[in-house]
């Protein structure tokens, strides 16, 4: 700022530090104020450069700078090293640990009772519990499947019955007392044991799927009771099933045979059937 005072000029700049001064005496040649006025502009910009990269700027200049700054910026992640920020990769959890991932109408008969209960329920494979819904406090609650004698689940008009793994004879047994669903209960008993795998999120490291989420994923298998009446695992393949009855390999094969692209399922429950 510029402020006339007789034959002085004052020049008022502010830098670092504090206001500063400079007087032009007008009585001198008009070039040389002027010279300056140049000069004293060169050196308020000088100052400011001054504040803005301090001595040791010198050490930065052979850096990278302009458009290879920024894009030297893009490219560097919170994962960098020596970066610093926020991981917003992770996508949460897919899926939960119940079976239905709704609560539906049932009918639960508890050990030692002779009356069913009806209520809104739904299994935690995973904990291998009960959930449900008090009928007069309408409060979730959730008991261990120790209790569980029967549970009838009604979905989409029809039965889904449950027992658990307890006192039943498995070639290999369970250390938890699992939810079985029933699928035939004649000749032989089939049935299916539901379950999740918990699968974790791997996105960290060099060497890593990228699966940004963690996931409770569908795991059942399939129990089928031989003459023995035992339990044994099988897969629902012509293979397991002819392995555990060997008389009934022809009518096996031909079931599957003709039903290739068939629900396998349902192939072995109509093949128990005709036992």
């Amino acid at each position: 700022m510029i402020h006339g005072a007789g034959k002085l000029t004052f020049i008022k700049f502010e830098i670092s530090g504090g206001m500063k001064y400079v007087a032009v005496d007008h009585s001198s040649n008009l070039s040389l104020i002027g010279l300056m006025k140049k000069s004293i502009v060169a050196f308020i910009f000088s100052c400011l450069i001054l504040n803005l990269y301090p001595q040791s700027a010198g050490t930065y200049q052979g850096g990278i700078n302009g458009e290879a700054n920024l894009q030297a910026i893009s490219n560097l992640s919170p994962n960098s090293a020596g970066a610093v920020g926020f991981d917003t990769r992770y996508e949460g959890v897919k899926g939960t640990p119940r079976l239905f991932d709704t609560l539906l109408t049932s009918y639960l008969l508890v050990k030692g009772q002779e009356k069913y209960i009806q209520f809104l329920s739904d299994l935690n494979v995973v904990n291998n519990t009960l959930l449900f819904t008090h009928p007069r406090t309408k409060q979730l609650m959730e008991v261990p499947s120790d209790i569980v004698n029967e549970l009838v689940v009604m979905k989409e008009g029809r039965e889904i019955k449950f027992i658990t793994s307890k006192g039943a004879n498995f070639e290999k047994g369970f250390k938890e007392n699992r939810f079985c669903q029933i699928l035939t209960e004649e000749p032989y008993k089939f049935i299916k044991i539901p379950g999740k795998l918990f699968i974790k999120a791997d996105f960290k490291g060099p060497y890593t799927i990228d699966r940004r989420f963690d996931e409770f994923r569908s795991n059942e298998k399939y129990y089928l009771e031989g003459k023995d009446k035992v339990f044994r695992q099988i897969q629902l393949n012509k293979k397991s099933l002819a392995k555990l009855f060997p008389d009934e390999k022809e009518l096996i094969n031909k079931s599957f045979d003709e039903n290739p692209d068939g629900n396998t399922e349902e192939i072995v429950i109509s093949l128990i059937r005709q036992f």
